[in-house]
């Protein structure tokens, strides 16, 4: 009988383009892949730690793991992995740690755990971590297993290094591989029938740093690829989204009018000392800019999609600044909000300031911003109804009915339709 490997994916869709390429690996050396549970022989946990409460969640996860199934071996990789592989190799349960270095090497490393080279069984733990200033190797990935959508991943690393982020502490420098390349995997990712895809990074709009490409001609390889209908671009820093990339994909592209762009604060001195490269007049400006390219003056407001990431509490942070960031939002209007309360990183500049805000405080500034975001949602939604759109129909059902998602990221349901999965239709709204 074949051995049994579960996955589990915690944090970024980056995360979840790595995973789906493990699978494929395992998938090639016979495994089959399952649930977690007593006749698993693996479980593969890909970690995120942007936030304490992301290790939190990784940790008790790994424990409830161990206690439900024993006997299975645990091997965990990802960003928690190459920050504190120590800290993972001392829970019971875990087999493996693998760093951002060795990424590309976890499953032969987990191979050897059931068919090591000296013939006897290896019980870990065991952990291959690196140097993360020495990182240069690129895990390529993408996403599968899916009928409609795929992540693919373009870059990797950064070079930003925000005053409260550990990414670059755990990803390494910005990296990519040859348009060329990724353009291949896009053509391996339209044979399995998909349609829609992802691109994603850890610095999407970076791309270029190892092969001396540019960002614009990286979609413009893409855009070409036969059987792929439709792009979209996951976060992308809000300086790199440039007027040439905007004017290029007004012109009929198969790139989509979504853009998930971070603020992180409407407050210029908190700007400054996140160490984030632009000001709130250039942010604002960019979003105008997005919407005079890609919007007539009868769609204003509502053919594209914005998405926009927020801090709350950083240090230093008071109740003038938070208004401030209040009110930009509110000026912008965009469609949704990614909102995060300050999580004190280990090794960040950040975490060292003494002018800490409290959790409470926290607590109470996410709360006005969820409710911003329920409201400028339900208009952006409002303001969409009774227009003719595009919907790629997922293959889930929930009670009966399906669901997809319009150029611009409005979800629509409808009962379930096998013959509409991976399918592009067109609706009212």
């Amino acid at each position: 009988m074949n051995k049994r490997v579960a996955f589990i994916t915690l944090g970024c869709k980056l995360n979840f383009a790595e995973t789906s390429t493990y699978a494929r690996q395992f998938s090639a050396e016979g495994w089959e892949e399952a649930r977690p549970g007593a006749d698993t022989d693996l479980v593969v946990i890909n970690t995120c730690s942007v936030t304490e409460h992301a290790d939190k969640k990784c940790r008790n996860l790994i424990r409830r793991l161990h206690k439900c199934a024993p006997s299975a071996r645990i091997a965990v990789t990802g960003c928690y992995a190459q920050l504190k592989p120590q800290e993972i190799l001392a829970i019971e349960g875990v087999d493996l740690v693998v760093g951002t270095q060795r990424k590309g090497d976890l499953v032969p490393l987990a191979l050897a755990l059931f068919a090591p080279a000296s013939g006897e069984s290896v019980r870990g733990p065991q952990g291959y971590s690196c140097d993360i200033a020495a990182v240069e190797t690129f895990f390529p990935a993408y996403a599968s297993g899916e009928r409609t959508r795929s992540f693919l991943k373009v870059q990797d690393g950064c070079d930003y290094h925000c005053a409260y982020c550990t990414v670059p502490l755990a990803r390494g420098k910005s990296r990519n591989l040859p348009i060329a390349q990724l353009a291949a995997q896009a053509r391996e990712i339209a044979a399995q029938g998909i349609v829609e895809v992802v691109l994603t990074g850890v610095n999407t709009g970076d791309f270029g740093k190892t092969t001396c490409e540019s960002f614009l001609s990286l979609l413009q390889a893409l855009d070409a690829v036969p059987g792929i209908e439709r792009f979209r671009i996951s976060s992308i820093e809000p300086n790199l989204l440039t007027e040439e990339t905007l004017r290029w994909i007004a012109t009929g592209t198969k790139f989509l009018p979504h853009f998930h762009i971070p603020i992180q604060s409407g407050c210029d001195r908190t700007l400054r000392e996140m160490h984030r490269r632009y000001t709130t007049a250039q942010f604002e400006a960019k979003i105008a800019l997005i919407r005079d390219i890609l919007e007539s003056p009868e769609e204003r407001g509502t053919r594209v999609f914005l998405g926009i990431d927020v801090i709350v509490g950083f240090p230093g942070e008071t109740d003038e600044d938070f208004v401030e960031t209040y009110r930009l939002l509110e000026r912008v209007r965009p469609a949704f909000l990614h909102i995060f309360p300050y999580s004190r990183r280990a090794g960040t500049p950040a975490a060292e300031r003494p002018d800490q805000v409290r959790e409470s405080v926290k607590t109470e500034r996410a709360a006005r911003l969820q409710a911003l975001s329920a409201r400028l949602h339900t208009e952006f939604t409002a303001a969409n109804r009774g227009r003719h759109a595009r919907v790629l129909f997922e293959s889930k059902m929930k009670g009966g009915m399906m669901f997809g998602y319009t150029e611009n990221y409005l979800r629509v349901e409808r009962p379930y339709d096998n013959d509409l999965i991976g399918k592009i239709v067109d609706v009212v709204f």
